[in-house]
């Protein structure tokens, strides 16, 4: 059975920084290329980083250096570390495989206000 466990958001302060966590389970998460996807508020599912079997990574453009995706394959976990967080941040974020399960979890709420 398929699990991702997203956990690590919070309400923070602009300028702030957070560090993510997915945890998954019932996948072959070493060899799954993984994604961190987030929706804000009234807004579509927004596709945010992309990390390899191998460590390599893709970005939204809107990131601009901020996010840092990477991950732990002995411990089937894939971290999001965001710095220098913008009210725009605020939304729940999801891990996902790529390609996308039919199934997400049920992500982690971050909040970014002052």
């Amino acid at each position: 059975q398929v699990q991702l466990v997203e956990s690590g958001g919070g309400s923070v302060q602009p300028g702030g920084s957070l560090r993510l966590s997915c945890v998954a389970s019932g996948i072959m998460f070493i060899i799954s290329p993984m994604v961190w996807y987030r929706q804000a508020p009234g807004k579509q599912r927004e596709l945010v980083a992309r990390i390899t079997s191998g460590g390599h990574t893709n970005y939204a453009d809107f990131v601009k250096g901020r996010f840092t995706v990477s991950r732990d394959n002995a411990q089937n976990t894939m971290y999001l570390r965001i710095k220098t967080l913008k009210p725009e941040d605020t939304g729940v974020y999801y891990c996902n495989t790529d390609p996308l399960l039919n199934y997400w979890g049920q992500g982690t709420q971050v909040t970014v206000s002052s």
